[in-house]
């Protein structure tokens, strides 16, 4: 092609653009513009072809093409400007300005929020977090909380077991409670210590209203020299005052745990009927409701974390989170907290 034919093609498309913009001022200006400007466009194709043209004839032939293309480009955008507007926007009685509708707005779940308000308890009781694994080996899950091999308080807590073996060659296991964090804590830490932590616990157990083979806990420790049941009685009424306000009382009954000495259930008074009077649901009229097990540490919980039982002494304290959830939130069956049923997720946002 010689610098002739390339403008007489140029005339010839801005000869036909001038006819297709005159005759049809409706048709959609998209699909001029892809007609005429597109990549594939008959201008952009003819813009492409100056290659094949000597150099000292592409300059001038050159500017004649963008100028052609910046005279259609101004027709197109006079076009679209004068166009209709179409689609929603053009109907009739509707008010841009009002806002759209909202999206449902999500929330942490009841056992996170719960979760959450007993880590605040306790952090302001000067208690630290701590963390461990969810697979346990046997000594941190029950030897070194003092459950030798064939205790009967073994039987206890059924176990769900792992295809795989720890160090002793023993059976890997999904932990049965918290209290493992607690000797992992100590093992890494010089006392005084002061650590909680709240995790899933797993346990081999028919799933019923106040069961399940999944649930969580909060433990905490509290080692030092001089502690005493009176420091842990201090400590399980300010954080149950703290929970549900300061017109709840607590008290201890003796309980058996294999890693405290002595042992006691830390009882709550009843947030329902109050006064145990009647026959309250949830207390069965005794005005009590049993809500953690607790303890002074058992001196060979001590030694195998190589503190000395002689200098350091200490309180360790457990409960179930899903257990202060149903109390907080007023539900009857645990099950509720695990069936993704919104009417229950929604009382917390």
């Amino acid at each position: 092609m010689n610098a002739g034919e390339w403008k007489e093609k140029l005339s010839a498309i801005r000869d036909s653009f001038s006819v297709s913009i005159a005759k049809k001022p409706a048709d959609n200006p998209e699909a001029l513009e892809l007609r005429f400007l597109g990549r594939k466009g008959e201008l952009a194709l003819l813009l492409r072809d100056l290659k094949d043209i000597p150099l000292e004839e592409r300059k001038p032939l050159g500017a004649l093409g963008n100028t052609a293309k910046q005279e259609m480009e101004a027709k197109l955008a006079e076009l679209k400007g004068a166009a209709p507007a179409a689609g929603p926007a053009a109907a009739p009685g509707l008010d841009l300005t009002l806002p759209g509708t909202p999206f449902p707005k999500g929330s942490l779940h009841p056992l996170t929020h719960v979760m959450n308000r007993l880590a605040e308890a306790f952090l302001k009781l000067g208690f630290t977090m701590s963390d461990g694994p969810l697979v346990e080996d046997d000594y941190h899950n029950f030897e070194a909380l003092n459950f030798p091999p064939f205790h009967p308080a073994r039987d206890m807590q059924d176990t769900f077991y792992v295809d795989a073996k720890d160090a002793a060659g023993k059976f890997m296991l999904l932990r049965t409670h918290t209290s493992p964090v607690q000797i992992r804590s100590m093992e890494k830490t010089e006392p005084p210590i002061r650590v909680f932590h709240t995790g899933r616990v797993f346990r081999s157990e028919a799933v019923d209203a106040s069961h399940s083979f999944a649930f969580h806990q909060i433990e905490g420790l509290y080692v030092d020299k001089g502690v005493s049941m009176a420091d842990l009685k201090w400590t399980a009424d300010a954080f149950m005052k703290d929970l549900f306000g300061s017109g709840v009382k607590t008290r201890f009954n003796p309980s058996y745990f294999p890693f405290v000495e002595p042992g006691a259930e830390v009882d709550m008074s009843c947030v329902f009927c109050k006064t145990g009077a009647g026959r309250c649901p949830v207390c069965k009229g005794t005005g009590w409701l049993e809500l953690m097990g607790a303890g002074m540490v058992h001196p060979n919980v001590l030694k195998g974390c190589k503190y000395d039982p002689e200098k350091w002494s200490g309180f360790a304290f457990g409960g179930g989170i899903e257990r202060f959830a149903m109390l907080l939130y007023g539900i009857s069956d645990m099950r509720m907290l695990y069936e993704n049923d919104l009417r229950v997720l929604k009382q917390v946002q």
